[in-house]
């Protein structure tokens, strides 16, 4: 077993490391001259002599000298057996080359390619090589195997000390001290660590496996930093075995118990491919073991071109993931802003439609007192009681022509779906109720106090007592005694023939909810032929009426009043629920439509929670505020869809590129294999 560096072999015993000590001394003298070359320096001593650096002296190149200095038994043997090997091998070029032989040289010695990097050895005493350096170097030494193998010539000592590096960084293979031809019977010892176990015998049959094996542990140790199965204890192990062939059998012992090797898998830059090279060449069963050096070579060749395609593989990946992502990047800009512009655009659509609507409902409730009012003038005209009206009672004939005119204006009304009127009454000059249609029992009443009497725009306290209103009006709106809902009266004054007093004042009343649905139902998502709203919903579209004259303004109409049991409330508590907010208040004074409207009501029935688009007009100047509102979610339902049609739609894209994906990810490997 060759002991040329110490290093890669341990010493086992005293006898050993005295041999390693004398080995480490280079000697001061020349061993001998030689003819044609001018020796210079020693360069290293080994086990059968020394290395010396010397110049040719008829082309001034560099050369390695070996003289074998201990030339007895083996030495010579060995000396013929490396100089006829290097001579078989001198056309490669990945093979340390022999230029000269002394054979008849006292000492003999042999003229050697002198490589000015020395040995891999050198270089891996600072650690593990960069990984393209160490496949480099490893195809090289392959390089040189093939070259040997074919030449019918085994290495069997291969390891870092073995290989040398040029000047221009190329590896080259020497030392074929130990080297077999491939028809020879007889062991050859390698250097433990980079030793099969069927080679560390003493009787084994040289094998091209053996380079291999010693392939594999010299680029393990270069992706490492250190040979296979070299550890602490194992080195203690075999320092403790006596001879040679107890360091054989406890090396073999080593390298059957002790767990396979996988650091090279844990470096960073070794793909898998390399790596199961690398534990291809160490398969401690030579049978497993890849059979020769061509085989490495030709899967460090495949490993390349897999390598070489990787780039292709990645792109085959990466563009369409970034395509992919690109499409994805753009649909999440342009989409939202798409459906953000959609939602823009049907609200703004929504929001004219429902100004429009709330200016055609305050013209149309303008409009609709207005008639009622120049009807009542006209009657007034037409009614003129003599004084006997201050009395409380009113002239038959007059009750008469009141009767009919009801009649008649009632049917008109019926025929052209106009609200009809709740009521039409006669009060006198002093304020009782002398007469009504339809009749109850507030005929005889007192309703000085009422606003529609005197008109002084506001409600007096009971009892109080006012003269009656001497022009035409709106009264303020307040609560129906029988239905609970706010109404209104349309009256005038009702003058004697001289037109000197007024004798009375004659009024309609209406329910301003009546007043409202007659517009809802045309203008409301669902109308009343749709289908029936389920107790606890709320409509989509529906109206409403705000009076801003009292501080604070309050709600006259809504659809919560006909939906909850808002009569039962007193008219302050109602009063108080329909109240709005300043903010509301001056929204509705100062704009004409809202995106986000909030509902006075939202927070004592969740079913009008919003946002709500909602429209304002005002009502003539009368003070009131007509509303036309619709739940937003609903107006912008069809940008739902749109959205949803996105959705679908790139659920439906997605799928269909992971398909058409996997499709070009199986085309590209199998181009790839």
């Amino acid at each position: 077993m060759t002991a040329s560096n110490a290093e890669d072999t341990l010493r086992q015993d005293v006898s050993d490391q005295a041999r390693s000590s004398r080995l480490s001394r280079l000697p001061e003298a020349l061993p001998g001259k030689t003819p044609g070359y001018e020796v210079q320096r020693c360069l290293g001593e080994g086990s059968f002599g020394s290395v010396w650096l010397a110049t040719e002296t008829r082309t001034g190149r560099q050369v390695a000298i070996k003289f074998y200095t201990h030339r007895k038994g083996l030495d010579w043997s060995l000396l013929s057996r490396e100089v006829e090997k290097l001579a078989v091998l001198y056309t490669s070029r990945n093979i340390v080359g022999l230029l000269d032989v002394g054979w008849d040289h006292e000492p003999p010695y042999f003229v050697m390619e002198y490589l000015e990097q020395g040995a891999l050895s050198a270089r891996l005493s600072d650690g593990a090589l960069p990984v393209d350096d160490a496949v480099r170097i490893a195809r090289e030494i392959l390089h040189a195997l093939i070259h040997a193998h074919n030449s019918g010539i085994l290495h069997c000592d291969v390891k870092p000390a073995n290989v040398l590096i040029d000047s221009g960084g190329s590896s080259r293979l020497g030392d074929f001290g130990q080297s077999r031809l491939t028809t020879e019977q007889s062991p050859a010892l390698g250097t433990l660590y980079y030793m099969g176990p069927e080679q560390a015998v003493l009787d084994g049959t040289p094998d091209a496996r053996w380079d291999v094996y010693a392939l594999g542990a010299l680029l393990y140790h270069m992706l490492t930093g250190s040979p296979p199965y070299r550890t602490a204890g194992n080195e203690a192990r075999l320092r403790a075995a006596g001879a040679l062939e107890e360091r054989l059998e406890a090396y073999r012992g080593i390298l059957a118990a002790s767990p396979r090797p996988d650091a090279h898998r844990r470096r960073h830059g070794v793909d898998p491919a390399l790596a199961q090279i690398v534990d291809g060449c160490l398969e401690r069963d030579p049978q497993l073991r890849i059979p020769n050096a061509q085989v490495v070579l030709d899967l460090l060749d495949e490993r390349d071109k897999s390598l070489a395609k990787r780039p292709l593989m990645i792109l085959g990946v990466v563009g369409p993931i970034l395509f992919l992502l690109t499409l994805l990047t753009v649909a999440a800009i342009a989409v939202p802003k798409a459906v953000a512009t959609a939602e823009r655009n049907l609200t703004d659509r929504a929001l004219a439609t429902d100004v429009v609507a709330a200016k055609i409902l305050a013209a149309s409730v303008q409009q609709e007192f207005d008639v009622r009012q120049k009807e009542l003038e006209d009657v007034a005209d037409s009614l003129v009681p003599g004084d006997e009206a201050d009395s409380g009672e009113l002239r038959p004939d007059l009750q008469a022509f009141l009767d009919g005119w009801h009649a008649t204006a009632a049917q008109r009304l019926e025929e052209q779906n106009r609200t009809a009127d709740e009521s039409i009454f006669v009060a006198n000059a002093v304020g009782f109720q002398v007469y009504r249609q339809p009749r109850d029992a507030t005929i005889g009443g007192d309703f000085a106090w009422r606003d529609y009497f005197h008109g002084q725009g506001r409600e007096l306290p009971r009892g109080t007592r006012a003269q009656p209103r001497t022009a035409p009006g709106i009264s303020r709106a307040y609560r129906s005694s029988s239905s609970r809902q706010y109404k209104v009266a349309v009256s005038v004054p009702i003058w004697n023939r001289d037109r000197t007093r007024v004798v009375g004042v004659l009024a309609r009343t209406i329910n301003l909810n009546d007043l409202l649905n007659q517009w809802e139902a045309r203008i409301r998502a669902r109308d009343d032929a749709g289908p029936a709203l389920p107790s606890d919903a709320v409509r989509d579209r529906f109206l409403a009426l705000a009076d801003l004259r009292d501080t604070p303004a309050h709600l006259l109409d809504h659809p919560w009043m006909s939906e909850q049991d808002s009569e039962e409330l007193e008219d302050e508590q109602l009063k108080n629920r329909l109240q709005l907010t300043d903010e509301q208040t001056h929204l509705l004074r100062t704009r004409d439509r809202d995106a986000h409207y909030v509902d006075p009501l939202a927070d004592q029935d969740p079913r009008f929670r919003g946002p709500w688009l909602a429209a304002f007009s005002p009502v003539g100047t009368s003070g009131w505020v007509a509303i036309v509102q619709e739940l937003r979610a609903v107006a912008v339902e069809p940008v739902n869809e749109l959205r949803n049609v996105f959705l679908r739609y790139g659920v439906l894209a997605l799928l269909a590129f992971i398909a058409v994906f996997a499709l070009l990810w199986m085309l590209i490997r199998r181009a790839a294999r």
